[in-house]
């Protein structure tokens, strides 16, 4: 291979140059190597003196072309050996970068999969939610529209009258049933009267005043003389005016006036009295 000219005035080969034989003429100059023990100390004059010795190869070799007797650098076998090895580093480089790649895609698809299964699982989880608020809605209805049999929870009345009261507060539709439960379990009692004139509460505040007026006057049978009677035959008769009923209407208030009146409260006196002049009550 010629070694070109070109090449040659480089630089940075100047280094390299330290310790060639020199060809001029036959003469034969040569650089002494410097000593490896010792670090080299680049002041100018040795900085000359390498310029010097580069000018001097240079126009040695070009002598040397002109003569017909050219210059051949041989590859040196290290730098083969390390080209080889960077090829090889380069190659397996390429692999690596294919493999990433590849890697990439790999999880692009299974992020992409993730997303869906998430969202299968999402809807999944919806339905499963709407499918056992539905199984809840019907077990409960069951129950609720199921057969009313005597049943004590706690074999006292005026326990399960308490224990009835207390999951209206949580469970209206249940203690609702509760309720009724305690009518057919223990019926003529004290219980089962205010059971009822709660079942009718129920029903007026369900907008079901129709509804309300067989448990008003189940709870009223025989006009008791207990505490909530008088409210609650004020009750009734609000009812039955609102499905049209004066005339039970008025005898309802006639009832409270006889029974009920002389121990009532002043505004359930006065509630009495205003149901009388607005329905024309004698």
């Amino acid at each position: 291979m010629m070694l070109k000219l070109s090449f040659l005035r480089t630089r940075a080969f100047a280094a390299t140059a330290v310790g060639l034989v020199l060809i001029a003429g036959g003469a034969v100059a040569q650089q002494a190597a410097p000593n490896i023990m010792q670090p080299i100390e680049w002041d100018k004059r040795r900085l000359e003196q390498l310029d010097r010795n580069v000018r001097r190869l240079e126009r040695a070799l070009t002598q040397r072309n002109a003569a017909g007797e050219p210059v051949l650098v041989e590859p040196d076998p290290e730098v083969v050996t390390l080209q080889g090895q960077f090829g090889l580093m380069n190659q397996r480089l390429g692999d690596l970068e294919a493999t990433v790649r590849r890697i990439n895609g790999d999880n692009e698809r299974l992020t992409f999969q993730l997303d869906e299964a998430q969202r299968d699982s999402a809807a999944l989880r919806t339905r499963l939610l709407d499918a056992e608020a539905r199984i809840e809605k019907l077990e409960t209805a069951a129950e609720l529209n199921a057969p009313i049999e005597a049943n004590s929870p706690t074999g006292d009345a005026v326990q399960d009258l308490a224990a009835a009261v207390r999951l209206m507060g949580s469970d209206r539709p249940r203690g609702a049933r509760a309720l009724e439960t305690l009518v057919v379990t223990w019926p003529d009692t004290p219980q089962a009267r205010e059971a009822n004139s709660r079942l009718g509460d129920v029903r007026v505040s369900s907008n079901d005043k129709a509804g309300a007026v067989p448990f008003y006057a189940a709870a009223l049978k025989d006009w008791p003389r207990i505490g909530w009677a008088a409210d609650t035959t004020l009750k009734l008769a609000d009812a039955l005016f609102a499905t049209d009923r004066k005339t039970q209407g008025c005898a309802a208030l006639g009832e409270f006036t006889r029974r009920y009146a002389p121990a009532a409260s002043d505004p359930q006196k006065a509630r009495a009295a205003q149901m009388k002049t607005t329905n024309g009550c004698s």
